[in-house]
């Protein structure tokens, strides 16, 4: 199903039922209980996360670099960047969140519970050198909102991210957008920041069969229709040079376990704690996106049960494990494309706000 929808999605085609009609008015029962429960508890605004993080790693190179930054190296971004003694130095990596809500970092308070600080605070930390946070993920959105917001991540060539995560396909689900049209705005979206010059990492579709009030058979048909719509974004990312992170699973049997835990007062988002349990399993891929992580931790690990797989069997297996990334390998094989899908260790992440002058010192579209 999954192949299918990526072909219908890659080839103009329509849009594929998931649901038979018979189901239809049962669906719409469960879904109207689901509706008095789901959201109403209190759910804030996301807090703003955007700004640098990991200053600290910034003030080794001396204070022209800590006292300046955000003003004229930002202004000079490009060009040659320099400490107060001339000595040349790397600039902030560019990390962007784009998507819906959960990249948004709806459901927490604070700035440092979003998955984008925790992110940035993490990547930081990792490669030892700071990074500015920029998100333009909007509650709510379903992926045909991903062409405005991927305009605004390009609409200054001289500040093209190092790094874009995107994390969508919940609202389609419950919206009931095609997967094809699904897919086909996120495959878009992908290529276009590939083109120029991103890399890009995609959380993709949660299970939507987790979230506590919803009951049977809304439930199995949540969690199958996340879990397809997952597995066909796979596919459809990495054809386009991307790398995806399974949501799904990771957001399953951990949240059924402990739903008060990771899930939001709203009983829809995630907690802080559902928050840095995603971070932790994205920022290993984020790393190795930029060649962050060791040379040996990319080769395949048999005992992990790593390897190259055709892409829509190893998009189908990631879409019901935790954490599991999967990646262009080759262009062909006896099945078509191949991927490397990988089931890395998650990382603890650090937890930290942005610089407290990061907001004052942004220029705009940094």
């Amino acid at each position: 199903m999954a192949r299918r929808i990526a072909a219908g999605a890659a080839y103009g085609g329509g849009g594929i039922g998931l649901v038979g009609a018979a189901a239809v008015g049962v669906l719409l029962a469960e879904v109207r209980m689901a509706k008095r429960v789901v959201g109403n508890g209190h759910s804030p605004h996301p807090p703003s996360a955007e700004g640098l993080y990991g200053r600290a790693y910034g003030s080794r190179y001396g204070s022209g670099y800590g006292s300046g930054y955000g003003g004229q190296y930002d202004r000079a971004y490009g060009g040659a960047y320099g400490d107060a003694y001339g000595t040349p130095v790397d600039p902030p990596l560019r990390l962007v969140m784009l998507g819906d809500s959960t990249a948004a970092g709806q459901g927490v308070h604070r700035a440092r519970q979003t998955p984008g600080a925790l992110i940035a605070s993490g990547l930081a930390a990792v490669a030892e050198r700071p990074v500015r946070l920029r998100n333009v993920a909007l509650p709510g959105a379903q992926s045909d909102d991903l062409d405005r917001q991927v305009a605004l991540v390009l609409e200054d060539p001289s500040l093209v991210p190092d790094v874009c995560v995107i994390m969508i396909g919940a609202n389609d689900v419950t919206h009931r957008m095609p997967p094809t049209r699904s897919v086909r705005h996120l495959s878009a979206a992908v290529r276009r920041l590939r083109t120029a010059g991103a890399e890009v990492v995609v959380g993709t579709c949660p299970d939507l069969g987790t979230i506590e009030p919803v009951q049977q058979p809304l439930r199995w048909l949540a969690r199958r229709a996340s879990r397809q719509l997952a597995a066909a974004q796979t596919i459809g990312t990495v054809e386009q040079g991307g790398r995806t992170v399974s949501l799904g699973d990771l957001l399953g049997p951990e949240f059924e376990q402990n739903p008060r835990e990771l899930f939001g007062p709203d009983n829809y988002h995630p907690s802080a704690e559902g928050y840095a349990t995603a971070a932790m399993a994205v920022l290993p891929t984020v790393c190795a996106a930029l060649g962050l992580w060791p040379a040996e931790e990319e080769r395949p690990d048999v005992s992990r049960r790593e390897g190259f797989l055709p892409v829509a069997r190893a998009a189908a297996e990631a879409a019901s494990e935790a954490g599991t990334e999967v990646t262009a390998a080759m262009p062909t094989g006896p099945r078509g494309p191949w991927a490397l899908l990988k089931r890395r260790r998650r990382r603890r992440v650090p937890v930290s706000d942005p610089a407290p002058n990061a907001a004052a010192e942004a220029q705009p579209g940094a």
